[in-house]
């Protein structure tokens, strides 16, 4: 899903900057507010992860892969949605910068599909569904729901660039991210969050804990 600088006009890429700076911006004073001493390395590990995760990519075509993205893990975790933009944010910084993965030029339009389509539809997909169908299922559907749409307007992006063909490029985004979605982002969010809930629960954010209080 990373969009290199080839594939978008300079025009462009420089509005889909416009439009990730101030999330950005947001992320960076949710950090220095909400962050603290233990909150801190939980934050490196989750953003290690996700760098790693990141490099299982499967080609697609047309130029571009699918993979991972971890936006919605994050956001859950925390308890908004602007951790994982400033995750996705790091993640993107030293991949474009030191390994070449994902353009300088289009970064913005990178952290505005990975960070914040899919962290904040994935989350607010989760918040949505918690309390009627349970933490596991909601975090599988908000993760699951958060990487496709973003791989859609992602496709969306690439054909008003002039990249593929519209068509072409939902079929094989869609396609691959819908499978990716259900076996990989999904899934691996439900089992993460799960075993976090049962183990560690107060390194969750204090709502979930508090709900499943409330519930039982």
């Amino acid at each position: 899903m990373h969009i290199p600088d080839s594939f978008v006009p300079m025009s462009q890429a420089i509005v889909y900057w416009l439009i990730a700076l101030p999330f950005i911006f947001m992320s960076l004073k949710w950090a220095r507010k909400d962050l603290d001493d233990m909150k801190v390395p939980i934050l490196a590990a989750l953003a290690a992860g996700i760098f790693a995760i990141q490099a299982l990519n499967i080609p697609i075509g047309m130029g571009t892969s699918g993979h991972m993205v971890g936006a919605t893990l994050v956001a859950i975790i925390f308890g908004s949605p602007m951790a994982g933009v400033l995750v996705l944010t790091l993640v993107l910084l030293v991949q474009g910068f030191v390994f070449g993965d994902g353009g300088i030029t289009t970064m913005g339009v990178n952290i505005l599909n990975m960070g914040v389509i899919s962290g904040y539809i994935g989350y607010y997909t989760f918040v949505v569904l918690k309390n009627k169908a349970g933490i596991k299922t909601a975090a599988f559907v908000g993760a699951w729901l958060g990487l496709f749409i973003s791989a859609i307007v992602c496709a969306v992006e690439m054909a008003i660039a002039g990249t593929f063909p519209l068509m072409a490029g939902l079929a094989a985004m869609g396609l691959y991210h819908l499978i990716i979605g259900f076996i990989g982002e999904g899934l691996i969010t439900a089992m993460v969050i799960t075993a976090i809930e049962k183990s560690r629960p107060d390194l969750l954010d204090t709502s979930l804990t508090s709900t499943q209080k409330v519930k039982a």
